[in-house]
Order: C-alpha cells, then structure tokens, then sequence
C-alpha cells in the first residue's frame, strides 16, 4: 500500500511539472483559518542548555519577514487583530495606480513543485534592491530583490488552490496562483516571527532523541527524496536574517499520505537565551496544517528571562500539537 501511495504521489508531481503556469490577479484575501491566542505556561517552559546553537544558512536569493505582534485595547483577541492585517494586507492598499505597475513590467510567477511547494519568481524592474514582503495563507516572509529587482525563492504551499502576493512599502502588489494537487499528502507547521527572537521549530520523529536522524530542525533540515518515500519530513527555512528588521519563518512538513509507519512527531518551540532577546517579551506566530484540521493561526508571547542569566535555551511545551502519523 505505501508503493502504491508513493506511486500516486510520483504521478501528482509528474503532473504539476506538465501543468506549470501561473495566474495574475488583482486581488483576493487569504484563506479563512481557526484563530486562537495562546499564552505560554510557565510550567510548561524547561530551561535548558543541551541543545547547541544554529547557524541559519545563508539565504539565496529569496528571502522573508513578518509584522510585529500589537495587542488589541479594546479587549480583542490579539490573535483577531493579526488575521486582520492580513487580510489587510492581501487586499490592499488601493492608492497606488495600477498603470505604474504594468509600465514597470511587473509580475509574478507561481510553479508547483515536488513535495507540495511552489516556485515563485518575481521580477519588479522598478525595485531593485529593495525589500519585499510576501504573503500566503496567513504566512508571511519578507526577501531583498536583487539590483535588478528580481527574487526567486521556493515556498511551502498550504492550500491546494495556493495564492500568493508580493507588496513593496510604496503599495505596489502582484499576485500569482498555483494548483498544488500534492497538498493533501503532506501535514505542516509555521513558526514565524520578527527580529531576533532566538526561536527555532523542532520535530522529533517517532521518538527519534536529539541530534539524530529522526529531529529535524534548522542546523538538520531533512531531505525531500527522503520524504518523497514517507520516511520522514523537512524543514523550509525562510528569510534574511541580515536584512533590517527581518520577518523568519520556519516551517516543518511531514508526507502523512505515504507514511511507512505509524507513531508520533513531537513537535516543540525552543527559545535560545542570548543578549539580543533576554529580559524582554518576545512575540510569534504558529499556523498548522493538518489532514485532521484546516488552517489554524495562533500568537503565543513569552517573557525571556533577565540578561543576567542568558544562556541556554527555553523548551515550550504544548504551543503546538503534536502529529499522530498512520501508515498508508
């Protein structure tokens, strides 16, 4: 049975390769998601230093960000303020004229990809050099298109009809959408944030201790072919940590549709305790992607302990859920 799972997940992506192409449109707000704001339990932290630093690879040309976290005044949810800008943010602004954008040359391409990816190409003669944030499903990231105002990067889908936008801070925006057919067969978890947070998502594959095979995070990022026979998942790591106020994210995916064995992935949050986030709250976001559940978006905030302990690293329990895996 898993033969013939791999066998259909083959045919998926022979058949996007075959389909490629892209959609241009001038608008359309993300998708609906579950909306909950979570609270870090003190008890749930353990402080600990067993687990070494990560060096987050050099980004290619293709690179990300997101807005900072505010809380609501007025009594509502911070978790409903954040989906607001979202939508905000996909269906606007309306100010600038769109003829600037057609004499520019602008547009954007998105191209599906083996494992449930997409391949997005922007080119913006007008930006060159310029900082550009991208949008998808409540994910965003922000990148550096290069002198020529052109950016490339690959990102995880999480939704079949998958539809993607690139806005500059002078309003300018293009869209593009892809049919992504493999997104069934694959469960995934965001973890994103902005500046330097310390954050990192880990995934500890049935049972799997620390730094072996089975965990997966930033510094052992996992392999597609690997995945591809549903032997285990990756990691996609997403944005510049270099660029200005830079917007991260990473985002973990698991082949629960060609899975060779049943059994759990722990999935945790883990804080490294530096001089760049001690003594402050720092904010992010989760979204997860299940085949239990649609899109569900939640904001957790945790106060770091003071700079005259920062070393080590926090492990928050219970932020995320944890995957049951089947074989198929």
């Amino acid at each position: 049975m898993a033969r013939l799972k791999t066998f259909l997940l083959a045919l998926i992506t022979l058949g996007c390769a075959l389909g490629i192409g892209f959609v241009m449109q001038n608008g359309a707000g993300p998708g609906r998601a579950d909306l909950a704001t979570s609270v870090v339990d003190p008890d749930s932290i353990v402080h600990t230093s067993s687990v070494a630093p990560v060096q987050r690879r050099a980004p290619r040309a293709a690179d990300m960000v997101i807005p900072a976290v505010a809380s609501a005044g007025d009594g509502r949810s911070a978790g409903i303020v954040f989906a607001a800008l979202q939508r905000a943010s996909l269906e606007g602004p309306r100010g600038p004229d769109k003829r600037h954008i057609f004499e520019c040359g602008m547009y954007l391409t998105a191209q599906p990809r083996p494992g449930a990816m997409v391949a997005l190409a922007l080119s913006a003669p007008c930006h060159g050099a310029t900082r550009v944030t991208f949008h998808h499903d409540g994910m965003m990231f922000t990148g550096m298109t290069d002198p020529d105002g052109a950016l490339d990067v690959e990102v995880p889908a999480l939704s079949e009809k998958a539809l993607f936008a690139a806005t500059f801070a002078s309003g300018d925006r293009v869209t593009a959408q892809a049919d992504v057919p493999a997104m069934p067969f694959y469960d995934r978890i965001v973890l994103q944030w902005k500046g330097r947070t310390g954050l990192q998502l880990h995934a500890r594959e049935f049972g799997a201790p620390y730094f072996s095979e089975g965990h997966v995070w930033a510094a052992s990022a996992g392999d597609l072919s690997r995945s591809a026979l549903g032997e285990g998942g990756f990691m996609t790591l997403l944005g510049d940590p270099h660029a200005p106020a830079p917007m991260l994210a990473e985002v973990y995916s698991f082949p629960v549709g060609t899975a060779r064995r049943d059994g759990t992935v722990a999935v945790t949050i883990e804080a490294e305790v530096n001089a760049d986030n001690c003594g402050r709250e720092i904010a992010a976001q989760t979204i997860e992607r299940t085949e239990q559940r649609p899109l569900r978006l939640r904001e957790l905030t945790l106060d770091m302990p003071g700079c005259d302990d920062a070393n080590g690293f926090l492990v928050l329990k219970n932020l995320v859920e944890n995957l049951k895996i089947a074989a198929r």
